[in-house]
C-alpha cells in the first residue's frame, strides 16, 4: 500500500480544496495516521521560490500526464541503500 501513495511523487497536483497547484516532491506518514504530500508550486515570475505546503494525500487529484522527473528507486541502488544523498542533483525528465 506504501508504494501506492508513493506513485504520486513528481507528478503535478492540485489541491481539491483550495485549488493550489504543484509537484508532489515528498511523501509524510506519520504517527497518528496521516498521509500527507509536499506540493512545490512553481516558481514565481521574478524567480522567486513559493512556499512548499503539506496537503492530505486525499483532497489532491494529480493532474499531470507524467512525472516532471526521473523518481529515485527507493528499493533497490544507490538511494535505498544510503550512497546517494541530496547533494547529487537530479537530472529534470
Amino acid at each position: 500500500m506504501i508504494a501506492k501513495h508513493l506513485k504520486i511523487l513528481g507528478f503535478k497536483c492540485e489541491d481539491k480544496v483550495t485549488e493550489l497547484q504543484g509537484v508532489a516532491t515528498s511523501v509524510c506518514f506519520d504517527l497518528y495516521g496521516c498521509i500527507q504530500v509536499l506540493i512545490r508550486p512553481k516558481v514565481d515570475e521574478d524567480g522567486k521560490l513559493n512556499n512548499c505546503y503539506w496537503i492530505d494525500i486525499a483532497r489532491l487529484k494529480v493532474i499531470g500526464e507524467a512525472p516532471v522527473m526521473e523518481v529515485p528507486n527507493f528499493e533497490h541502488g544507490p538511494v535505498a541503500e544510503g550512497l546517494q544523498g541530496p547533494e547529487d542533483k537530479p537530472v529534470p525528465a
